[in-house]
């Protein structure tokens, strides 16, 4: 399955900085536009869980914050 989001992006002091439009919780960098954008598919397949396989185990977490 194909989705298209936008991704606002600046370039800070060393690194290009994007966050999804859609989803302005995924954010990540890179050196370059090109390594941005392939850092922002991987974070974004990561925060969708995209990536995870049909067995899997879940477990609840007590967090101190």
């Amino acid at each position: 399955m194909e989705t298209k989001l936008k991704m606002i992006y600046w370039k800070g002091e060393k690194f290009w900085v994007g966050k999804l439009i859609e989803h302005p919780e995924i954010m990540t960098q890179g050196e370059t536009l090109q390594k941005l954008e392939e850092n922002m598919r991987e974070a974004y397949s990561l925060m969708t869980m995209d990536d995870v396989p049909e067995k899997h185990g879940v477990i609840e977490l007590t967090l101190s914050v």
